[in-house]
């Protein structure tokens, strides 16, 4: 049975519209007019526990809207909605505790206080004994490697390890479902990998569901089989990346670097030219035709190195948004 039940789901936001200039100003005061703004048109998905799936869109396409009516925080206009089988917007105490909301660029940890401050008054909120506090936050604590940090205000602490002490305070009280809103946003390199790393282990000791934002395509594609895509309010994929891959991504890039410098006439009998700066040349080719093209750069051309790749996630992913449509 699902864990979240999304079925034509819609939000409808009604924005007042003012004219510029003094006029305008006064009749927005004494008489407003609004337009109604679509930020979710009838959305229909149903996830499984233990999923890890995600949700990719542009910037208002209405991912965070989505997420907010999941969790509660807003009331959606229309549609069916059911989250560990409650209904969100009643924000029931027996829902709380199921579920749990991490935004990247909100925090819930008090900035003057050491993070275990906060901790031990989320465990008073949420009624979690003391013996089960203590076990939890040992646990996670060594899951995050965030040894000798809870003692620190949270303001001393770096930008990576906030945002994991804002897991640690949002999974203190084991949630069935787990919401994520770009949670390595500004994070280096190496944070982000330690962000991912500790959600998949989550995961698998947990089983836990997990519906995940991101721009970072590298956080999708260590941790999530399946995708949502979002398209200004409406939903346009859901399935495999792998599959979206396949079947968006039919071509293989081929990386060629010459000895000499050839013009664009010369090259464009090899397959589609994307660039050519100098000696370095980038092809798209058909990976029907990839093992041919390989064979004919090689004996007709003097190659000095050649590298084939599946073309980055992000251009795949941006060309879907770029047309709005499957």
């Amino acid at each position: 049975m699902s864990i979240i039940i999304v079925e034509q789901l819609s939000k409808t936001y009604p924005v007042a519209v003012k004219e510029p200039g003094i006029k305008g100003t006064l009749t927005h005061f004494f008489r407003r007019t609004y337009r109604q703004v679509k930020a979710v048109q009838d959305i229909s998905f149903y996830i499984n526990p233990g999923e890890i799936v995600g949700f990719l869109g542009p910037n208002g396409a209405g991912k965070t809207t989505t997420l907010k009516m999941l969790t509660g925080l807003i009331h959606p206009s229309s549609g069916r909605l059911r989250v560990a089988d409650y209904v969100p917007f009643r924000r029931q105490p027996q829902f709380l505790r199921k579920m749990s909301l991490v935004m990247g660029q909100k925090q819930q940890l008090l900035w003057d206080l050491p993070a275990l401050d906060s901790l031990k008054i989320n465990a008073a909120v949420y009624n979690i004994p003391d013996k089960i506090f203590q076990q939890r936050l040992e646990e996670l604590t060594q899951m995050l490697s965030l040894e000798k940090k809870l003692t620190q205000p949270v303001r001393k602490l770096s930008l990576g390890e906030r945002m994991k002490a804002e897991l640690l305070a949002a999974l203190l009280h084991h949630p069935q479902v787990l919401f994520l809103d770009e949670p390595t946003l500004g994070l280096d390199v190496n944070a982000q990998v330690a962000v991912r790393e500790f959600l998949k282990e989550y995961n698998r000791r947990y089983q836990s569901t997990i519906l995940l934002t991101s721009h970072y395509m590298a956080d999708i594609t260590a941790l999530c089989e399946r995708v949502l895509l979002i398209h200004q309010g409406r939903l346009i994929y859901d399935g495999s990346l792998n599959e979206l891959l396949e079947r968006f991504a039919p071509c293989r890039e081929v990386r060629v670097e010459l000895a000499q410098a050839l013009s664009e006439a010369e090259l464009a009998q090899y397959g589609e030219i994307e660039s050519i700066q100098g000696q370095e040349v980038r092809f798209l080719v058909p990976r029907e035709n990839l093992t041919v093209t390989i064979s004919r750069l090689l004996a007709q051309l003097a190659v000095q190195d050649l590298n084939v790749s599946e073309p980055p996630i992000e251009e795949v992913i941006g060309r879907l948004f770029q047309t709005g449509t499957i």
